[in-house]
């Protein structure tokens, strides 16, 4: 006897689907061109044309808990296949960003994020957080001495770790409580659907698929083996590798600084500054050519999500290169300014990030480590 399942269509999320992108769901006719044609679709239960389903009943509690809409790294195959312009890369899109919406909290600060009349709210909060919090303690020192450019004698270390390191616990705490609830939410969704015979999520073996599958990240394997849109491959990898070689740039410094009292500045004949000077380039250039691309394929559905997310990156890799550029320069004030704009721009990175794009990282990740824990090939 068939399964029977009560439909509760919910017309609100179809809008917001066609909001987010999925404006052209309607035309979806059901011929499974996209599960076919898509490279990186698992055999069993293959995506996307069962979302494609989903969506189009407003089906939110089959799709905002499923996994496979974190498999698609929407490559544009399906898309460009899709006999009646249905665009199903879109589609995905769009709820992977729901579901980013529905796993952050707190909801005002979600809303905020993404909607761009917020943006210079946001951008104030960390200025005056570390105006004043350095104005109260005497971190904040506007006439620096001596003839070197050292921004730690205008902006103490001190100050930046007073505001950035909660900023960072923040971030972690927001993404734990959204993950606990997202594996609860994708394993209730593969035990229904029958994509896997784990009753249980041992942690166990779920790090261990964890690790197995951050090569395929690091290679981009998935990425390599669509065939529209290639060229996303070398951008997104200028990208991530920026953000992963400036993070161990800061790591390292953090332990020079704490460790060693060594506070700079540093030789540009150091290991690490080259590591930073290359991580530096390859965000802008990787964030700049993204950016170029959305430009040009104007049949690409982008939202304030996409452009909020490819902006912070630029930014953080043209302030960071010109604090460094305007130090060598001689140029101090206005090097300190620009490293206190820096500055604001890497809070906004650790503090807005679980409700941001950038978020699709940290769930795209999990939801790959627990196809590979399953064994859903």
């Amino acid at each position: 006897m068939a399964q029977r399942y009560h439909i509760e269509p919910d017309l609100d999320f179809i809008k917001k689907i066609g909001a987010f992108g999925g404006e052209d769901l309607k035309k979806c006719y059901q011929c499974a061109t996209c599960s076919v044609i898509c490279p990186i679709s698992p055999d069993n239960k293959p995506f996307p044309r069962k979302e494609m389903v989903a969506a189009s009943w407003g089906l939110k509690d089959r799709l905002i808990g499923s996994p496979d809409i974190w498999l698609c790294h929407n490559c544009g195959d399906c898309t460009t296949n899709c006999p009646r312009g249905a665009k199903p890369g879109d589609v995905l899109g769009a709820l992977r960003s729901l579901a980013i919406t529905e796993y952050a909290a707190p909801k005002f600060l979600e809303k905020a994020v993404n909607n761009p009349k917020f943006l210079p709210i946001l951008l104030a909060i960390p200025a005056i957080l570390f105006l004043v919090l350095g104005l109260v303690t005497g971190l904040l020192n506007f006439s620096p001495e001596g003839d070197e450019i050292v921004h730690a004698k205008f902006f103490s270390t001190w100050l930046v770790d007073l505001v950035m390191i909660p900023a960072v616990f923040w971030a972690v705490a927001i993404f734990a409580l959204g993950l606990k609830r997202f594996l609860k939410d994708i394993h209730q969704n593969a035990l229904m659907e029958g994509k896997t015979e784990k009753k249980e999520i041992e942690p166990a073996g779920f790090i261990l698929a964890f690790f197995r599958v951050i090569p395929t990240i690091l290679k981009h394997t998935k990425f390599s083996d669509c065939s529209e849109n290639k060229d996303r491959e070398l951008t997104h990898m200028m990208v991530l590798f920026g953000f992963i070689g400036l993070f161990m740039v800061t790591s390292i410094f953090f332990f020079a600084i704490y460790g060693f009292q060594n506070h700079g500045p540093y030789s540009q004949l150091n290991p690490v500054k080259w590591l930073a000077n290359i991580s530096g380039v390859a965000l802008i250039v990787g964030s700049s050519l993204m950016i170029k691309n959305r430009l040009v394929k104007t049949d690409q559905f982008s939202i304030y999500k996409d452009w909020y997310l490819l902006g912070l990156a630029l930014a953080l890799g043209l302030s960071g290169m010109l604090t460094e550029i305007t130090r060598l320069a001689g140029w101090g004030e206005l090097s300190y300014f620009i490293y206190f704009v820096h500055l604001m721009f890497v809070f906004c990175l650790f503090a807005y990030t679980p409700f941001s794009m950038l978020a699709h990282l940290v769930y795209r990740t999990t939801a790959l480590a627990y196809n590979e824990y399953t064994g859903r090939m």
